[in-house]
Order: C-alpha cells, then sequence, then structure tokens
C-alpha cells in the first residue's frame, strides 16, 4: 500500500532549486491556472540529438552565461498564458520546492517579459501542496 504524505501549505510565490542544473534560490510563481510547470530560458537550441539552453533569471545574471545540455527531452505543443498554441522543449528535472524534492517535467520558453521565471503548474502541485494565496514564501 503506497503511503500518503500531508499536503504541505505553500504560499503564492517563492523560491526553488533545480539541483540537477545546479541552481539555487530562483524565484518562482505558483499558479494553479498554469496546468505544467516552465523554466525561463534562453539559447534554446537541438544539436546533435542533444538539447542545449541558458537560464534566464535577471535577479541572477550568472545563470544566463552557463550552457545546460539534456540527451532526453521532447517538443510538445502547449497553451501560452496568451491561449496561443507552441511548441517547446520539455524536460524531466528534479525541482526543490518547500524542502521537498520531486522528479517534474518542465518546459522550457524565454519568460524574459514576465515577472517570475519560473511558474509552477498544477501538475507538480497535485497532491503534495495546497497553495494559501496569503503566503509568499
Amino acid at each position: 500500500m503506497k503511503k500518503i504524505k500531508p499536503k504541505q501549505i505553500i504560499g503564492r510565490k517563492g523560491l526553488v532549486d533545480f539541483p540537477e542544473l545546479e541552481i539555487k534560490g530562483i524565484h518562482a510563481k505558483i499558479d494553479t491556472g498554469a496546468y505544467s510547470s516552465t523554466l525561463s530560458c534562453h539559447d534554446i537550441q537541438e544539436k546533435n540529438k542533444k538539447l542545449y539552453f541558458k537560464v534566464l533569471d535577471p535577479s541572477q545574471p550568472a545563470l544566463s552565461e552557463k550552457e545546460h545540455c539534456f540527451g532526453e527531452f521532447v517538443r510538445k505543443k502547449i497553451k501560452n498564458s496568451f491561449g496561443e498554441m507552441e511548441e517547446r522543449y520539455m524536460i524531466k528535472t528534479k525541482i526543490k520546492i518547500a524542502g521537498r524534492v520531486i522528479k517534474s517535467i518542465i518546459s522550457l520558453t524565454d519568460r524574459g517579459k514576465m515577472r517570475y521565471p519560473v511558474l509552477i503548474g498544477r501538475k507538480l502541485l497535485k497532491n503534495k501542496f495546497v497553495v494559501d494565496v496569503s503566503l509568499k514564501n
């Protein structure tokens, strides 16, 4: 029988880590209206069956210089915040949120014009967290 962990209360925004990408303390918005989670990236390129990208976070300029490489990825059509379909790369990686490390599928897109470089959607939140919008971290 699978042991069910109690749901943890989190706020509407906070800091998250991506241990496999060696990223700590990146700002995230918790968005129960979004289905999937997204990481802001630029210079996204597919070469020789590998995906290369750089993370985009204005508060941490050094992230924009380190190139990440993934051998396992997919492309999927996703509806963006404007309701338009766009094709995005998706990677499977670990994310640390509120002290919990979770293996999740994250889409990559340029969120440079958005306030938060990470968007946490309800697929990642489901059965793990309850969002209290009066809390921040």
